[in-house]
């Protein structure tokens, strides 16, 4: 019976063809041969033009279609002059003028002096440019940003500076003991993290920037050694924003994954839905910048080595406490090269290594990957050139002062350091829980305490504090505010302070909790509920122009001005 079944199912499928084929045929009776060519090589074109223009993009197909909804409605007449007219308010905001003013008499110096300054004569100009400096780190009031700054590794790592000042990485043969510096920087890191004594390697890079592009640009090239010509790359939304430029730079397509909308963590289920015969690396943050918490890098491991796709750890944040919880009281899940799976880890040893600024390691598993971040050029003129990095000369100087900051402290320096700072942290977030009229973002696990509200304006919360000598991170989608702990922060009296400045603020905001936003905070909140993240690109813009604005230039929207 299922024979009979089969064969008149097949009779009705051939059947079927042959009707589908007479009809071509009878629709193709009177066109030409040339027209038939014609017409299938230009259908062929149309499907792969438009296949490309919906799939092979490194931007949604939702963000192109409004930007380019948004682009064409601010070029209609009567909305390009509102659109200016709003801009031109907006961006006398974001000048230099109103975000870095200069104390009376102070200008700007538009060109060299005719003869130069002695020692004496800079010294004195350094004071007076520091006197612009308001906001004061060394008491606790700024989240993140200076990390250490003890009166002991500033004399400490200046003095190696000096030794250092004039040294190049890139001439290993003329600094052999920059050399032996840099390398153990990176042994020292890699074992903190657990790598393999005889596979395990990286680089010290500029930051933690560099070091995320780096696996970025690693993860792409191996990427196309195996036949992938669209690379892509998954990341949580949480994830720090040099992912995003990563993908910029090197023609990646980013997909941004949820996380728990409770918990902050990255969607496990979402990251897996996302994987294709494209992807070619998979992230997770230890911890992630916005809210403090650590992803689940087990997890996010069993899927690289399921699928065969490589797993980054961005621990730029929390590098260098992680390896010191468990010694400092404090337990965490594993996240390091101890974890099966694992294939690289960005550290940024100028947070929590207490280095100067400018230092961070990318590090690997095994040399195969670090190969893969190598740039050479073998027929140049000038010689077989060849890098590790983005930089060809670097500052040996600050490779230096982090070999410098990482023996200072030791295990020990570091395992205390941690424990205070952790504990500082827990201790804020406990005593902002209970301050009705806001709330904690998931459970934080780190150094990283974040604030949002049910019942006011975030951001008037962060205007308040600003007034009263506090520096904050704010945060978007959700609007919420952090405070990154530091030692500073650790300080007798620094975590009551803050703790009962946020009090006394909400108090007073809640008095009436509808009242709008006015300054910076109103600024970042208009920022955050533009449709059009165009305008939100220019402002930016601006404000960066602002950085170098000498009071000589003028600030221009594009494309309305």
């Amino acid at each position: 019976m299922m024979e009979i079944n089969l064969e008149k199912i097949l009779a009705q499928v051939l059947m079927t063809l042959v009707s589908i084929k007479d009809k071509v045929n009878h629709l193709c009776l009177d066109l030409e041969a040339w027209e038939i060519i014609l017409f299938t090589i230009g259908t062929l074109l149309i499907c792969q033009w438009g296949h490309s223009a919906l799939f092979d993009h490194d931007k949604s197909i939702k963000s192109r279609l409004a930007n380019g909804f948004f682009y064409y409605v601010k070029r209609l007449p009567v909305i390009r002059t509102v659109v200016r007219n709003k801009m031109d308010d907006v961006l006398h905001e974001v000048s230099a003028e109103k975000l870095f003013q200069l104390k009376p008499g102070m200008t700007y110096m538009q060109r060299l002096p005719e003869k130069g300054k002695n020692e004496i004569e800079i010294l004195r100009d350094v004071n007076e440019y520091l006197s612009l400096d308001v906001v004061d780190w060394k008491k606790g009031n700024v989240s993140g940003t200076v990390y250490g700054g003890s009166e002991e590794l500033t004399d400490i790592i200046t003095k190696v500076y000096h030794k250092f000042a004039w040294s190049n990485p890139l001439h290993a043969d003329v600094f052999p003991a920059l050399r032996k510096m840099e390398a153990e920087v990176v042994k020292i890191s890699c074992n903190l993290f657990h790598g393999d004594p005889e596979k395990s390697c990286g680089c010290v890079t500029s930051g933690g920037t560099e070091s995320i592009m780096l696996a970025c640009k690693t993860y792409r090239d191996w990427a196309y050694e195996k036949g992938i010509s669209k690379p892509e790359l998954i990341c949580p939304i949480s994830a720090h924003a040099a992912f995003e430029k990563a993908a910029h730079c090197f023609r990646m397509k980013l997909i941004h994954i949820p996380v728990d909308a409770v918990t902050r963590k990255a969607d496990i289920h979402a990251m897996k839905r996302a994987i294709t015969k494209n992807t070619c690396m998979l992230m997770g943050s230890t911890p992630q910048f916005p809210h403090g918490v650590l992803d689940p890098i087990v997890e996010i491991a069993e899927l690289g080595k399921k699928y065969g796709i490589p797993v980054h750890v961005d621990a730029c944040l929390g590098g260098f406490l992680l390896p010191f919880m468990k010694d400092a009281g404090y337990e965490i899940p594993p996240c390091d090269f101890a974890v099966s799976g694992v294939t690289s880890i960005s550290a940024d040893t100028h947070k929590y290594g207490y280095a100067p600024k400018g230092s961070s390691v990318v590090l690997y598993s095994s040399k195969k990957w670090r190969h893969y971040q190598y740039f050479v050029s073998p027929d140049w003129q000038g010689g077989i050139y060849a890098t590790p990095m983005f930089a060809g000369s670097r500052s040996g100087a600050i490779v230096a002062a982090c070999w410098a900051s990482l023996v200072h402290f030791g295990r020990e320096g570091y395992v205390n350091n941690t424990r205070n700072i952790i504990y500082t942290a827990r201790y804020i977030e406990d005593g902002l829980k209970t301050i009705p009229g806001i709330f904690i973002f998931g459970k934080p696990e780190m150094s990283v305490v974040a604030v949002g509200s049910l019942d006011f304006d975030i951001f008037r919360l962060s205007s308040g504090l600003v007034q009263r000598g506090w520096n904050l991170n704010s945060l978007q989608f959700p609007p919420s505010i952090h405070l990154c702990c530091t030692m500073p922060h650790t300080r007798p009296g620094v975590a009551d302070r803050f703790i009962t400045d946020v009090r006394e603020c909400v108090s007073a905001i809640m008095e009436n909790p509808t009242a709008k936003t006015t300054g910076a905070g109103a600024m970042y909140g208009m920022a955050q509920s533009l449709p059009d993240r165009s305008i939100v690109n220019e402002i930016s813009t601006a404000f960066i122009d602002a950085l170098y604005d000498t009071g000589k230039e003028k600030a221009e929207v594009n494309g309305l001005h």
